[in-house]
């Protein structure tokens, strides 16, 4: 690690502009690339760290690029300028690649520091990913790069890249430990460190406790690019267990009992570890008032949902009003976008809980602020529905139904309160979470929007969750 550096502005600024017209091909392409739909206008350079050096066999750089894209042209406006999302890479160096890594091509590069090498996406290769686990493992300090422990980790874990389609990238090291690298970076705490470090000194078992992470530190700002945890061995996530059992006929209700207990019991902890604060009829307009905007954007949007929006803005009104009556509401820091994916069923059938980065779309400080632990439970009663879409039939709707009730009553029995005894506010959160589902199927897969209708036409008739 020792011959790793930092480049130079000036540096940098070369080795960028001679990837420049690759990553403007390769980028956009790939799964974790928040622009897709818009062009990208060039890039800039955020710090670039040298790992390994290119004039061996094998050469290394970690990037941090910000991509620049126009935003979307509003009505009768021109697309606008915007900074750019900043993303992670990790790029490969090599004369040419072996076979078993041409699914990594970035390109072959034509000028610059690096002309006449092929550069590549370095997690599917071993030997970067190495060098990885060997700084994090020597809590070592390159150029602006900090790497971190608070436990021990083995020495020679065979690494391997995960495949699975993800808004980040992961690697596997032996079956010991997990690596959760962020693609989209964001300077300040990340809720993705931040919370289950929170919960390690709780001793909250439903969450892998952070072994290890990576951050950059450049200029005033400090980025969390990498989070490394204990690996489960064997553990299944919820929603592929859902579906497993919805194809062959089995009930999920004991599973999804076991679900709201480990749901309740992180809540707990987090309410112990973390400040809570008490909403208000200030604070609860406030809420409202985004929920009611987000609904008259969604139905602007998607001519489907027009019908639905009087009988949806009452599931907000009703909030306000008891807001109004003096009613109070504690809010706490809560998972944020929880649903079956989120969770793992260990062999031994333990839940955990991960993946705490909230919804990536949304501002750091938003992810971050406090807010009624509800909204973590519509969100996987919400996730129950889109597993039943799976099936067909009353069956799957029987289903649905089966397991929404068994998880809130599962959070009562760890968190000795039912969601569903402030129906007002849990059909608040169910509804302002659909409404984002119809704006999101609506825009990405069409073939999925009577998912969330289906719990728009239940939630503006004036049903209460069950």
């Amino acid at each position: 690690m020792s011959q790793a550096v930092t480049r130079s502005a000036t540096a940098g600024s070369g080795l960028l502009a001679s990837l420049d017209p690759l990553l403007r091909e390769w980028l956009p392409r790939q799964r974790w690339f928040a622009g897709k739909g818009r062009p990208v206008t060039g890039f800039s350079l955020v710090a670039a760290t040298e790992l390994l050096p290119q004039d061996g066999k094998l050469g290394l750089y970690h990037l941090l690029v910000r991509a620049h894209q126009p935003l979307p042209a509003g009505q009768g406006q021109a697309a606008v300028p915007h900074p750019g999302d900043c993303y992670q890479l990790l790029i490969g160096v090599r004369e040419a690649l072996p076979p078993r890594l041409a699914p990594a091509l970035i390109g072959h590069v034509q000028e610059g520091p690096l002309a006449g090498r092929t550069v590549y996406e370095a997690l599917y290769d071993p030997r970067p990913a190495e060098v990885i686990l060997e700084a994090l493992r020597a809590q070592a300090r390159i150029g602006g790069l900090r790497f971190e422990r608070r436990a021990e980790i083995r020495p020679d874990l065979v690494p391997r890249l995960v495949t699975a389609e993800q808004s980040n990238s992961s690697l596997v090291y032996g079956d010991a430990f997990i690596l959760k690298l962020l693609r989209r970076v964001l300077p300040g705490v990340n809720p993705d460190l931040e919370l289950p470090l929170a919960l390690a000194r709780e001793g909250c078992p439903r969450v892998p406790a952070p072994t290890a992470w990576m951050t950059a530190e450049v200029a005033e700002d400090s980025y969390v690019l990498g989070v490394l945890q204990p690996f489960v061995q064997g553990a299944t996530d919820g929603w592929e267990l859902a579906l497993r059992g919805l194809a062959k006929g089995e009930d999920f209700s004991a599973e999804a009992r076991a679900l709201g207990r480990a749901t309740a019991e992180v809540h707990t902890a987090l309410a112990r570890a973390l400040p809570t604060v008490s909403l208000g009829h200030l604070q609860l307009q406030s809420l409202v008032d985004g929920m009611s905007e987000r609904l008259d954007a969604a139905a602007q949007a998607v001519p489907a949902l027009r019908p639905y929006a009087p009988g949806l803005h009452s599931a907000f009104t009703a909030l306000a009003d008891l807001a109004a009556e003096g009613h109070t509401w504690t809010a706490q820091r809560v998972h944020g976008d929880l649903h079956l994916g989120q969770c793992l069923r260990a062999p031994s059938g333990q839940w955990s809980l991960i993946d705490f980065e909230g919804e990536p779309a949304r501002p750091l400080a938003e992810r971050r602020m406090a807010q009624p632990a509800v909204r973590d439970v519509a969100g996987m009663l919400r996730s129950f529905d889109y597993a039943a879409h799976s099936a067909s039939g009353p069956a799957a709707s029987d289903w649905a139904a089966a397991c929404r009730a068994a998880y809130c009553a599962g959070y009562a029995e760890a968190g000795g309160r039912d969601p569903r005894t402030d129906p007002v506010l849990l059909r608040a959160y169910e509804t302002d979470k659909a409404v984002y589902e119809v704006l999101y199927e609506a825009r990405h897969r069409p073939d999925w929007l009577p998912v969330p209708l289906a719990a728009v036409r239940r939630l503006a008739a004036g049903a209460e969750p069950h």
